[in-house]
C-alpha cells in the first residue's frame, strides 16, 4: 500500500487532511478527505472515502481527480501512483489477507 498525505487548499473550508494513494489487495487506487466536526476538530472525518472496494479507483488520475478540489496536488503525484501500483504486480495475497477477501467479497479477486 501507498499512501500520501497532501496538503489541504487554503480556501478548503474545515478540511484538516487529504490522503491518496494505491491498495494492493484490494487492486484500487483511494482518496479520503477529512473534514473537522465538533468532535474531531483536529484530526476530523473522513466524509470523503472513496476506494474501498475492489477495483473502484483503476487510474491515479480518477483518485487525484476526487481529491484535486479539496488539496494542493503535486505535478509529479500521477506518475508516483501509477510507479507505486506497478511496483506491486505479481505480488500475491498473504494467506491472511486471501481468506479476509474470501470473507469479505466471496473470492480473492
Amino acid at each position: 500500500m501507498s499512501r500520501h498525505d497532501l496538503q489541504p487548499r487554503p480556501d478548503g473550508a474545515g478540511v484538516v487532511r487529504v490522503t491518496i494513494g494505491w491498495d494492493r489487495p484490494l487492486q484500487t487506487f483511494f482518496a479520503q478527505v477529512f473534514f473537522a466536526t465538533d468532535e474531531e476538530p483536529e484530526e476530523g472525518e473522513a466524509l470523503i472515502w472513496i476506494g474501498t472496494e475492489p477495483g473502484e479507483l483503476l487510474t491515479a488520475e480518477a483518485a487525484i481527480a476526487v481529491v484535486a478540489p479539496h488539496a494542493i496536488v503535486p505535478a509529479d503525484l500521477a506518475d508516483k501512483l501509477t510507479a507505486e501500483m506497478r511496483a506491486t504486480i505479481g505480488i500475491k495475497d498473504g494467506r491472511h489477507q486471501a481468506a479476509a477477501k474470501r470473507n469479505l467479497f466471496g473470492s480473492i479477486h
